[in-house]
């Protein structure tokens, strides 16, 4: 069985199961299905919006795409969510990331 195939079988039993839903984020995005993966970061913050991991990779994932106007929208929410959840390590990548985007 492929990672996706496991992991859909998690968010059978748990639909908002944060961890399974950033693990196929993640696989589709290795595989080059970015519209699909970012559609997958886009209900994991909708469901979750704490889980500030999933802001960091889809900002990632649109700047690699060149879709930087998107990325710094996403890094801002990020940087936010960092904030107020207390990831201080989170918060300061995501801001270098945006000073380096803002360029």
């Amino acid at each position: 069985m492929d990672k996706i195939a496991g992991l859909k079988e998690i968010l059978a039993l748990d639909p908002k199961s944060s961890f399974a839903r950033y693990g196929i984020a993640m696989e589709l995005v290795k595989r080059g299905e970015i519209d699909a993966a970012l559609a997958e970061f886009d209900t994991l913050i909708a469901n979750d919006p704490d889980y500030t991991a999933g802001y960091f990779m889809a900002a990632q994932t649109l700047a690699k795409a060149e879709r930087n106007l998107e990325a710094i929208e996403r890094l801002k929410a990020g940087i936010a969510c960092a904030a107020r959840t207390g990831n201080r390590h989170a918060l300061s990548e995501m801001q270098s990331m945006l000073d380096e985007l803002e360029r």
